[in-house]
């Protein structure tokens, strides 16, 4: 795969400290140069992800920030960062990357925003059993890759599901998110893409699990 441009931190933290429009205009070759370069090692580690999994598009968020309705009028990111998606319907789930200078980077896996009826199916699975995607979170193989399940979740019981319910952790959750962390010397190591495309491997057994719930009513019938 094709290693990260090691020019990008340092760009990005001169952006950081010059976030102006002049000063991306007089900079916009650099820029472009290392954007290019960015898509390369994306696409590399797009084709390296083929050879496990069935995704039929990757993305580079432009840098541009959209400032319509934020406060922050700052014009530009300071990082890049790319998406890659599973081909629906039948195969559920996201990854991502992120690299942000300052020891920010960090690639994330999941379901983001799923919508109500993916996240009621999702719930009343667990509310029925939740054994698989526990066995799932605690094997040795998966948890020293990704951790714990993180995501935003509600302070108690969504509607109509018993807040003393043994898996209402996983059930109050609005998200599903496993994350890792890289620091900037970890994303210039010639073997980071490789690396991060180990720990995509590392997450099929909760994506096709997910996918399986997700393509499924509560009898365990197709529904796509």
């Amino acid at each position: 795969m094709v290693p990260i441009d090691k020019r990008i931190f340092p760009f990005l933290k001169k952006l950081e400290e010059n976030n102006n429009r002049e000063w991306f205009t007089e900079n916009k070759t650099e820029f472009k140069s290392i954007e290019s370069a960015v898509k390369k090692s994306v696409k590399s580690l797009f084709e390296a992800m083929k050879v496990h999994e069935d995704i039929d598009q990757f993305k580079i968020f432009r840098i541009y920030r959209d400032v319509r309705f934020s406060k922050n009028k700052l014009p530009y990111k300071t990082h890049f960062a790319g998406s890659f998606k599973r081909r629906k319907p039948e195969l559920r789930g996201g990854y991502y990357l992120h690299i942000s200078p300052n020891n920010k980077s960090f690639i994330a896996v999941g379901f983001w925003d799923p919508n109500k009826e993916d996240l009621l199916r999702i719930r009343k699975e667990f509310e029925m059993d939740a054994s698989e995607m526990r066995d799932i979170m605690t094997a040795e193989s998966f948890k020293s890759v990704w951790g714990d399940l993180e995501g935003d979740e509600l302070i108690s019981a969504p509607r109509n599901f018993d807040k003393a319910h043994p898996n209402i952790d996983l059930i109050r959750k609005k998200q599903y998110i496993f994350t890792r962390k890289f620091s900037d010397t970890d994303v210039l190591e010639p073997n980071f893409l490789e690396v991060v495309n180990a720990s995509f491997k590392a997450v099929k057994p909760f994506f096709n699990y997910m996918s399986d719930v997700l393509t499924t009513n509560l009898n365990g019938e197709r529904i796509i």
